[in-house]
């Protein structure tokens, strides 16, 4: 089993910078290979990133990109903090675009982040946005363009497209092992 490292994230924004490109291309190829076949690797990739990748190492995420809160988060993290809504929102979130439903932080770092060990300070009803990330166990056509999103700001989305893309390409043609 691979030892997980620390992630240097200035080695890592380098790195994402140099290979995006090709892995957009690589993701909006993948998009029409079979999906069953599809499926099978990205599980078997998917339990490979996470023997490699400690996010507690890391926390870019929570450094660089903001959640979506719903109407379900905002209410349970506000009793979770003791506030209402209302003044939940007023401190700490604002509308992602005018007409929306949803909100997202005012500003980054995500406020309930702890820099000094990269640990939410409430993991346990934190959004479901956040919950979810960085979405690897999805259907990976689903989540393509999250995915192209996410290679620049998520080392464990940027490993599980470098996997992916190490794939023969037969592989993603024969049939799987079911």
């Amino acid at each position: 089993m691979p030892r997980k490292k620390p992630i240097d994230l200035d080695l890592f924004r380098k790195t994402a910078k140099e290979h995006k490109r090709r892995m957009k291309r690589f993701l909006s190829k993948a998009e029409g290979f079979p999906t069953r076949r599809l499926q099978a690797i990205t599980i078997e990739v998917e339990k490979q990133v996470w023997q490699e990748i400690d996010c507690l190492s890391c926390a870019n995420c929570c450094k660089t990109m903001t959640p979506t809160f719903n109407l379900q988060d905002t209410k349970r993290i506000a009793r979770f903090l003791g506030e209402s809504v209302e003044s939940f929102r007023e401190k700490w979130l604002k509308k992602e675009r005018s007409g929306d439903r949803d909100w997202i932080n005012k500003k980054e770092p995500c406020q309930f982040l702890n820099l000094k060990d990269n640990k939410c300070s409430i993991y346990e009803v934190r959004p479901a946005d956040c919950a979810g990330f960085p979405h690897l166990r999805k259907k990976l056509r689903d989540y393509v363009h999250v995915h192209k999103q996410n290679i620049s700001h998520c080392p464990a989305t940027y490993r599980f497209v470098e996997l992916m893309m190490d794939q023969s390409p037969a592989s993603f043609t024969a049939p799987a092992h079911i």
